[in-house]
């Protein structure tokens, strides 16, 4: 039985009846989360958080090997942040299809990395955790009001290799330096999230997915010009919408000679990309985009994409 009861819009319903099983979609949709967690290594090994959690039962996320679904033995406590592990920095409480992104980019160590919109700083403290502290990451945003979160984050968790920017994305192209790998997890409709977020069922609406959609294609060649030769670009949303997703990744290979998709290998289910849209067809590497719905996994739906620069 679902845990929430959404009214969903007509022309919502209509919209992603083209796009997968709309009753397993609808019926996902309105469960709640099951909680899970990353463990910060820079702090504490797996094994010694394991350890420490022994009134917790920790199950495996396939795709991360310092991710877990976490839930308490007697069923007595949900309140993970509240525990003294997550006061440390030795754990982030963060959902599980939201490690993707970072784990697909996969920056190595004494790297650039720009994390374009880094608040409030999930994906930021894990790259940083991938990177083992080292070389350097600008964390950018242009949320002033979110920047405290970044901040108090990237301290919990010990991140040392990190610089806190203020602003729109394309300021960045005063830069003097480029960038070995940048990570684009882009403000989007957000319908992958309605489980997290059941106003977003209420609020959803086509124009704005049309506006964002053309806020990402600007973003994204932008950050594509800054990147460096042999460099790596993840584009990720927590939306569905193929006009934020296959689209945006269709107008960039279609700007920049340079660009190649990359196939994307993770022990996960997966919807297959969308091709073809509301009478548009997508460049054939499309099929190479990651789209998970939320009943693929019982988790938030998502979108990543991972480019090359030739």
């Amino acid at each position: 039985m679902a845990d929430l009861n959404l009214t969903f819009k007509e022309n919502f319903i209509k919209r992603y009846e083209k796009l997968t099983d709309i009753n397993q979609f609808l019926e996902y949709s309105q469960r709640f989360l099951r909680r899970s967690i990353r463990v910060n290594t820079i702090k504490i090994s797996v094994k010694e958080l394991k350890a420490r959690l022994k009134d917790w039962n920790l199950e495996q996320i396939p795709w991360c090997k310092e991710g877990f679904w976490i839930e308490h033995k007697k069923k007595e406590r949900r309140d993970i942040g509240n525990l003294l592990e997550h006061d440390l920095g030795y754990f982030y409480v963060q959902e599980a299809a939201s490690m993707i992104p970072p784990i697909v980019l996969n920056p190595k160590k004494n790297s650039v990395v720009l994390d374009a919109c880094a608040c409030p700083g999930s994906k930021t403290t894990q790259l940083a955790d991938i990177m083992k502290n080292t070389g350097i990451i600008i964390a950018n945003d242009d949320d002033f009001n979110r920047m405290t979160a970044l901040k108090l984050n990237l301290q919990k968790s010990g991140a040392m290799n990190t610089v806190v920017t203020l602003g729109k994305a394309e300021y960045l192209k005063n830069l003097d330096s480029n960038f070995d790998y940048i990570l684009l997890d882009a403000p989007c409709s957000g319908t992958g999230v309605i489980r997290k977020s059941p106003r977003t069922a209420l609020t959803w609406n086509p124009n704005t997915v049309k506006k964002l959609a053309g806020v990402q294609k600007h973003m994204m060649m932008l950050l594509f010009e800054k990147l460096n030769k042999g460099g790596t670009l993840v584009y990720s949303t927590c939306s569905l919408e193929p006009d934020e997703d296959e689209a945006v990744v269709d107008f960039l290979l279609d700007r920049f000679e340079d660009a190649k998709l990359e196939d994307i290998k993770l022990d996960i289910k997966r919807s297959p990309a969308v091709m073809k849209f509301e009478g548009v067809e997508f460049n054939k590497e499309i099929k190479k985009c990651l789209r998970i719905f939320p009943q693929d996994n019982d988790t938030e739906g998502f979108f990543v994409a991972k480019m090359h620069k030739n």
